[in-house]
């Protein structure tokens, strides 16, 4: 029987899991600190410091650093230009958020994002025609939609940056998880007190469950983290159902309030990312 590394899993699937409540914290922050105009700024300059480190990333020696390159470059990608970026343009046009009993329940930016449907399907379609690779989504609609003939249709990988892997596993588990969430939300479709909302949830922290099981019996750091990203966002999608339920507090969209949370989060965190770090270097000089 293959070992099952638990503490290795757990410690990167904490680790990629705090990243979400401190990127929501961190753009309240923006939000309420910075003025409109110097939040677009800053967003995107984040978003370009994120684009260079994930492209460093490919340069770097090592799985487990060009993964770190490439999630957090990721992260600050994702957070700069998209997030804020759909941000300033509902500001600029005018999208008023969704509102429930005089309290905003879908900011602006998220309503539109649905809009990107098209893209992220025509990306999903370069994917699934075009790459053989190891996402167990795209593998079952291969397999689903080619049978026999998966092997000669999608033939060969895409050249293997391990840092541009990180990144763009990130973006597009992100990218589906909100269309996801904003199909379930939207009152035209669902909403977010319907049963198949509930069962989407529900179905999510199942589907988490079997992925952590996969994630244990990954050796590395590197496979770990990036297999944790799956974990994670899966996972996240009934804290969000939940949370927009009033099912528990959200800290993290008031992190004003909150402080002594946030930093107890942040201090774990890091403290997480740097026994990663230094395990991972230890392994690689014993090897």
């Amino acid at each position: 029987m293959k070992q099952l590394n638990w503490w290795k899993s757990i410690a990167s699937f904490l680790v990629v899991l705090f990243t979400m409540p401190l990127g929501h914290a961190l753009m309240m922050i923006m939000d309420k600190t910075m003025t409109p105009e110097a939040v677009h700024y800053s967003a995107f300059f984040m978003g370009l410091a994120g684009l260079i480190m994930v492209v460093i990333g490919v340069f770097v020696k090592g799985d487990t650093k060009q993964t770190l390159w490439g999630l957090f470059g990721g992260l600050l990608f994702w957070t700069g230009w998209i997030e804020f970026l759909f941000q300033y343009y509902a500001t600029r046009w005018g999208t008023q958020p969704e509102m429930e009993n005089g309290e905003v329940v879908t900011r602006p930016e998220y309503l539109i994002l649905p809009a990107t449907f098209g893209m992220w399907m025509m990306i999903m379609v370069l994917y699934i025609f075009s790459t053989k690779n190891g996402c167990n989504f795209i593998n079952w609609w291969q397999r689903v939609l080619f049978r026999s003939r998966k092997n000669e249709i999608a033939a060969r990988p895409m050249t293997h940056h391990t840092s541009i892997v990180t990144f763009m596993e990130l973006n597009m588990i992100l990218w589906t998880s909100y269309l996801l969430l904003m199909f379930c939300y939207d009152k035209n479709f669902l909403g977010d007190h319907h049963p198949v909302t509930s069962v989407v949830a529900a179905a999510c922290l199942i589907g988490s469950f079997f992925i952590f099981r996969k994630q244990l019996r990954l050796s590395t750091w590197g496979a770990n983290i990036r297999m944790a990203i799956a974990t994670v966002v899966v996972f996240w999608v009934p804290v969000e159902v939940l949370g927009r339920l009033d099912f528990f507090k959200e800290i993290w969209i008031e992190p004003e309030k909150y402080t002594t949370q946030m930093i107890c989060i942040l201090v774990a965190f890091v403290a997480l990312l740097v026994y990663i770090m230094i395990a991972a270097r230890k392994k690689k000089t014993h090897e």
